[in-house]
């Protein structure tokens, strides 16, 4: 028997509340272990992928094309309530309510109305209680990681995520879901210092470790390629349930046409390493559908998916190798920018620092900082003498054997 449970069920998109309700309790039915945890639970949190813009909400048919749809929402929310006692609540933290003063971060917090009718707690991820959690097994990027307290203190967790391909990672199912959940400024750090090339597949493994998702769910009524904002829709017609968040991202990914075992630089994975691949072969769960109880009323691929290749395998190859080489140049010279730089967050370039701040918001992208040296990365740094989060210079090793051995 499989460690690994996982199911598909066909719902037209076209399908009313109750229907889509029925559709999900039929597709969380075999899942018995994650039942048996949630009922047991005093306190469940659920992450959904939610907070946008409200003005740039993206509809296709009908249904939210990026975010987790109003009827999904409901139908897990009903389904917790039916099913268990517990206290549920939902933390998410608000990106574009601090680009936008005008906005609250209850604003753009697209499915508020939904929590409020199931009397569903908000937490706002990016206000304090947060604590420094260690990764189990001593990490595979970092060893530790800044997150809110009812993330990791809480009975189950549930990820609830929208069928979409990523720009940055081929696709985003539930375990990216899971990289919203890190608290920025003031408290914690921009998105920008964990979403850099090599680190973020291993950051979002570690993340996985971390909260470990007792209950995934993958919104694939309709869904969007190309890339995760802005992409082209998808009418997809189907759920996706499981009880272990890559077991059931592999077949979720299997469902949208693409290999969860490939691979950089091949389709969908054009600009950096596939999450699923690492951490199948970290053991954390499974990417391979032969070592997963997998059972699906619909057939992949469910539609045409693929990622969008902004720049050319040559020019992401030169920033690949030259990231894990200020890597370990930083890692070779540390007492040099402890000296100069402690307390602060650098971009190193070149063996150079191009940029200083104690802040970690760069308020630039590192295309533009980069300036006439386009092929140069920029590698993204907290200096700090202690080394407290314990970052693996060994993966930034692995990765550059790895290209020298491509002939990069």
């Amino acid at each position: 028997m499989s460690e690994y449970c996982v199911r598909a069920v066909h719902c037209d998109y076209r399908a009313s509340d109750e229907e889509v309700y029925e559709a999900l309790k039929r597709a969380t039915a075999p899942l018995e272990r994650a039942w048996q945890k949630l009922e047991a639970a005093r306190r469940i949190t659920v992450k959904f992928n939610q907070a946008w813009h409200p003005k740039e909400l993206r509809y296709l048919e009908g249904r939210l094309q990026e975010l987790v749809d109003f009827s999904v929402a409901r139908a897990l929310l009903r389904l917790l309530r039916e099913r268990t006692k517990a206290e549920i609540v939902c933390c998410e933290i608000a990106t574009m309510a601090r680009r936008d003063p005008t906005l609250t971060t209850a604003d753009t917090i697209t499915l508020m109305g939904v929590l409020r009718e199931y009397d569903v707690r908000f937490v706002d991820g990016n206000e304090p209680p947060h604590r420094i959690y260690q990764v189990p097994g001593g990490g595979h990027m970092f060893r530790q990681y800044l997150l809110p307290e009812c993330v990791v203190e809480t009975d189950a967790f549930v990820s609830v995520q929208k069928m979409k391909s990523h720009k940055f990672m081929g696709v985003t199912l539930c375990l990216k879901n899971l990289f919203g959940l890190a608290p920025m400024e003031p408290h914690g750090r921009s998105r920008s210092y964990f979403h850099h090339l090599v680190r973020l597949p291993y950051v979002l493994v570690d993340l996985g470790r971390i909260i470990q998702p007792t209950l995934n769910i993958i919104d694939a009524l309709v869904g969007q390629s190309e890339m995760e904002w802005g992409g082209e829709g998808r009418i997809l017609n189907a759920l996706v349930a499981g009880d272990h968040v890559v077991a059931t991202d592999a077949c979720g990914t299997h469902l949208m046409g693409l290999d969860p075992l490939g691979d950089w630089p091949n389709q969908p994975f054009v600009r950096d390493r596939n999450a699923l691949l690492l951490a199948h072969l970290a053991g954390f769960g499974s990417a391979d559908l032969g070592q997963i109880d997998f059972q699906s009323e619909v057939q992949a691929p469910l539609e045409h998916f693929h990622t969008e290749e902004t720049d050319p395998y040559s020019m992401v190859a030169a920033w690949r190798k030259s990231t894990c080489e200020q890597a370990l140049y930083y890692r070779d010279h540390k007492d040099y920018f402890v000296e100069r730089y402690a307390g602060q967050y650098i971009l190193l370039q070149d063996n150079e620092v191009r940029w200083a701040d104690t802040q970690s918001d760069l308020h630039l992208s590192r295309r533009e900082l980069a300036g006439s040296a386009r092929s140069s990365a920029m590698w993204f740094k907290f200096v700090d003498p202690e080394e407290a989060e314990g970052e693996h210079y060994e993966v930034y090793e692995q990765n550059l054997a790895a290209l020298q051995q491509a002939g990069v």
